[in-house]
């Protein structure tokens, strides 16, 4: 079976539009071309790696620090999700666990396993491998929802006497965490998926 980079033709990643492998940039967005980024994984691994290493702090630290007559609260996400259950909001807490705990770490697994089986040569389930990668790029947009709730409450609590609401030190790392994971998301080339296939099916049976 054919490729397009068999036939001498390479995609523009950014417009989809089809040229020449000769071809340096795409005639239409301008883009450069490449048949394959060669250091795509090596890319992937380095923003994986930043991202995870910044993912501990901001469990560890408080996201949200409230100051009040009484004194100075904060807490980590965990934690503020925990006392959102105890007051009774127990949807709102599940929202707040699966966005912040859940989609985090489930975007390190489904990275790194699209980033192992394209190491690995591995040819079997390619077409779930690129819904799998659509489905984390597509629920990256939704993971900075905590540093949002952060900088509204920061923006309109603030009333100086009575309390104030300040960002903790995990609103930072978490938001880099998230941006990380982000990048390294979008440094995946998912056309390395498919060179298994093709080398699967130009092998000798």
């Amino acid at each position: 079976m054919s490729t397009a980079r068999d036939m001498g033709l390479v995609t523009c990643t950014t417009c989809a539009k089809v040229w020449p492998m000769e071809q340096d940039r795409c005639g239409r967005c301008g883009h450069r071309l490449k048949s394959r980024q060669s250091n795509s994984l090596q890319w992937v691994w380095a923003f994986w790696f930043t991202g995870l290493l910044v993912y501990f702090p901001a469990n560890l630290y408080p996201m949200l620090v409230t100051e009040t007559l009484t004194g100075t609260q904060s807490g980590t996400i965990v934690g503020g999700a925990i006392e959102i259950a105890h007051h009774g909001d127990v949807g709102i807490a599940a929202i707040v666990l699966f966005a912040s705990v859940v989609i985090p770490v489930a975007k390190f697994i489904a990275i790194a396993y699209l980033a192992i089986s394209v190491q690995r040569g591995s040819a079997k389930r390619l077409h779930q491998k690129m819904h799998l990668y659509e489905v984390v790029e597509f629920v990256g947009r939704w993971s900075m929802i905590d540093v949002f709730v952060v900088a509204i409450l920061s923006a309109l609590v603030q009333l100086s006497v009575v309390a104030s609401i300040h960002p903790g030190s995990a609103a930072l790392t978490f938001a880099l965490s998230v941006i990380f994971t982000m990048l390294s998301a979008r440094s995946f080339d998912t056309r390395l998926i498919w060179d298994s296939h093709d080398v699967r099916v130009s092998e000798p049976q």
